[in-house]
């Protein structure tokens, strides 16, 4: 089970940049804020519920599919996806069923996965829609996953460059893969790599 942004490609560099743009502009535009305001109350909401969107549903009404759709709007996507090569090769060379567990909506994570050439390679792309607007680290996403994939969470392994996200499925009995270099391994990782390209070769230690 694979997460989508810094973890199959890099976001940091140009995506998660206009992203944060975006969502600073809709708080400015439905909330009547100016950008210092619309930052702070992004990141209060994110340090409080670990998604801006949890807390505009909360205390604002917000329409899910409307902020969805207005922040994730990428008119030059195609030159903001940064490609690994080799990629598609790793990801061909791991056993099991392999599967897209995303915070993002469901027309960003399937353009993102045609533009890296490996939307094929997996068998379910789970979004922030079919965890019912309710995003990692949060265990009902997980919960709902489980029960439409008919899977036990001890035969899950995740993928994640997240760490919170990965205490959630630590908790909940997965396996966890940390994506990103720490000086120390936290207990809730089972297995850290550089890069999903290091995958293959340690997916053994991980089994």
């Amino acid at each position: 089970m694979f997460d989508l942004d810094n973890t199959l490609h890099n976001a940091g560099a140009h995506i998660f940049p206009h992203m944060n743009r975006a969502m600073t502009q809709y708080l400015q535009d439905n909330l009547n804020l100016d950008e210092t305001g619309a930052n702070e109350l992004r990141e209060r909401y994110w340090l409080r519920y670990g998604a801006t969107l949890q807390g505009l549903m909360r205390h604002h009404g917000t329409d899910p599919d409307h902020f969805l759709w207005h922040t994730h709007q990428f008119p030059a996507l195609h030159q903001m996806v940064l490609r690994q090569r080799g990629l598609r090769a790793a990801l061909q060379r791991l056993s099991g069923r392999k599967l897209v567990y995303s915070n993002a909506p469901a027309h960003y994570i399937h353009r993102v996965l045609e533009l890296l050439g490996i939307a094929d390679l997996f068998e379910e792309v789970f979004t922030i829609e079919h965890a019912g607007y309710r995003p990692k680290p949060d265990t009902q996403g997980f919960r709902r996953l489980f029960r439409r994939m008919r899977l036990k969470p001890s035969q899950c392994i995740m993928v994640e460059d997240t760490l919170a996200n990965l205490k959630t499925a630590k908790k909940l009995g997965m396996k966890t893969v940390l994506v990103g270099a720490l000086p120390k391994r936290p207990s809730c990782v089972d297995l850290s790599v550089k890069s999903v390209l290091e995958l293959p070769r340690a997916q053994r230690r991980i089994r």
